[in-house]
């Protein structure tokens, strides 16, 4: 047994529980926490609005953010291995610029609301059906290019591309939309775990879970990558159908949470270096399903961070993450080149 990962995964997962329960009794109205457990022991309380903000916006959020979380940190990890490159994420290959162009579209274009002659859309499910759409359509562009170049690198150039291509209409349609459209854009762009309702939890949960179960069925092709392309061409291994499910699933995962809860930045690109650096394995056998677990861990305190002020207001999330993705690359970027030296 490997006391290493069974200390760590204890650790987090009480790093978690702990969090889970500082989230619910933080934010702008103070809850007792003998209120809170009653609450969600289904007993009644004497204040109803308390009620009503552990069940219909606490308890949803926490949800939201353990899902989310476990996502975008698997799609990390996931395109980081294929690729062999420490700064793949969603992020670089364009899939959450692809989630922000629907976004824009629909705000900054159609003033809020999707309307075809067989359903019309506004509001939140707007926003949601435009996300989810524009991440997809990325992800099949990217798959479309896969069945083209077989070169890792120059896939992850023209991700990297599609990103600028999103980036620019974006910025486009902001230059020509009005006032309230680009305030209700920026406010989408910086993410946040409360855009879940309770009616709308089952359909992220199953969504989020669907991914997170594929995920853990590539375990075995994602360590026969670790050994190099040839290597797994060798052992029968069929390279391109492999990469496509990689970014099927990835595709999957990252629309799912940026439709829901905006684009959250750093979760994808740093968790994965945070549970290599702790666990000091590349299996991902324990990898994926503790760098899951980290994921959902850091998103919570995250989002704890962010409801720390108070009745002063909540600080973007994505003002938050930054704080501790940011330092993570620069550790991984300098520590890759000290090795290159000594090398």
């Amino acid at each position: 047994m490997n006391y290493r990962l069974l200390r760590y995964a204890v650790g987090m997962s009480v790093a978690m529980l702990a969090l889970t329960a500082a989230n619910l009794m933080a934010g702008s109205e103070y809850i007792p926490a003998n209120e809170v457990w009653g609450i969600l022991s289904g007993n009644s309380s004497s204040n109803e609005s308390w009620q009503f903000i552990v069940r219909e916006i606490r308890l949803p959020q926490i949800v939201t953010a353990i899902l989310c979380g476990a996502s975008l940190a698997t799609s990390g990890l996931m395109l980081q291995t294929a690729f062999r490159n420490p700064l793949a994420g969603p992020s670089v290959f364009g899939i959450t610029n692809g989630a922000g162009v629907g976004v824009a579209l629909v705000m900054l274009l159609f003033g809020g609301t999707l309307s075809t002659e067989l359903l019309s859309l506004n509001g939140f499910m707007a926003v949601l059906a435009a996300a989810f759409a524009g991440a997809m359509t990325v992800t099949a562009v990217i798959f479309l290019f896969s069945t083209i170049v077989r070169n890792n690198v120059m896939l992850l150039i023209i991700g990297i591309m599609v990103g600028y291509l999103s980036s620019s209409v974006i910025s486009l349609l902001n230059f020509s939309a009005t006032e309230e459209g680009v305030r209700s854009y920026m406010i989408w762009g910086m993410g946040s775990f409360a855009n879940v309702s309770m009616a709308q939890l089952p359909i992220f949960a199953i969504a989020a879970t669907v991914g997170l179960v594929y995920a853990l069925l590539m375990i075995k092709p994602l360590n026969t990558l670790l050994l190099g392309e040839q290597y797994a061409e060798n052992l029968g291994m069929n390279m391109r159908r492999t990469r496509n499910l990689l970014l099927i699933v990835t595709g999957m995962l990252t629309a799912t949470a940026t439709a829901f809860c905006g684009p959250v930045a750093f979760i994808g690109l740093a968790v994965p270096h945070i549970t290599r650096l702790l666990l000091r394995t590349e299996n991902h056998r324990s990898l994926l399903p503790l760098t899951m677990l980290t994921g959902s861990t850091i998103a919570l305190l995250c989002n704890l961070v962010s409801t720390l002020p108070g009745e002063a207001g909540i600080i973007p999330l994505n003002a938050v993450t930054p704080l501790i993705g940011a330092p993570v690359i620069i550790y991984v970027i300098i520590s890759k080149k000290v090795e290159k030296l000594k090398g």
